[in-house]
């Protein structure tokens, strides 16, 4: 919750006074033209980056490997994206840094390792409390030979069917 207030309150605050202290500086119509420039320079940034990004998520599919640290990259990079197009130099800042890949890799990495961390908790949480009511427990496994013989009585079936295709 506090994140949120900080997010939504704070950070426009403080992007507001950054914007008239540099227009009171250089002008308005520069600091449009800034905040203009910074947004154009990050879409095309983003654009390239993303891209390599994707070219090295589906070389590690073809490989065999899964592309985590390229999926979590995207995201980063998706947050970079989106506060290099909102107005203003703070978030301009950190959207770019979203974007140069020493800083976005280390954002992936601390991201990564927390994603992976709340998973395994999930995960952990959610089938201790599953077995925990589960009033069948002592029937589970006789219903696991059961499941398994209708799977083999399965494999033996023969689905028909008819198509007509329209071009």
């Amino acid at each position: 919750m506090k994140f949120l207030f900080l997010l939504f309150i704070i950070i426009p605050i403080i992007e507001i006074t950054v914007l008239i202290n540099v227009g009171e500086a250089i002008g308005a119509w520069n600091t449009v033209g800034l905040v203009l420039l910074s947004a154009f320079i990050g879409v095309n940034m983003l654009r390239y980056q993303g891209l390599s990004t994707l070219a090295r998520a589906q070389q590690r599919a073809q490989n065999g490997e899964i592309p985590g640290q390229e999926m979590v990259e995207g995201i980063v990079l998706a947050v970079g994206g989106a506060l290099l197009v909102t107005p203003g130099f703070v978030t301009d800042v950190i959207g770019f840094s979203c974007l140069l890949p020493f800083t976005r890799k280390a954002f992936a990495k601390t991201l990564f390792s927390r994603f992976s961390v709340i998973a395994m908790q999930q995960q952990h949480q959610s089938s201790a409390q599953f077995y925990a009511n589960d009033p069948f427990q002592h029937q589970s496994q006789s219903h696991h030979a059961h499941e398994q013989q209708d799977r083999n009585i399965r494999s033996n079936d023969v689905i028909d069917g008819e198509f007509e295709r329209k071009d």
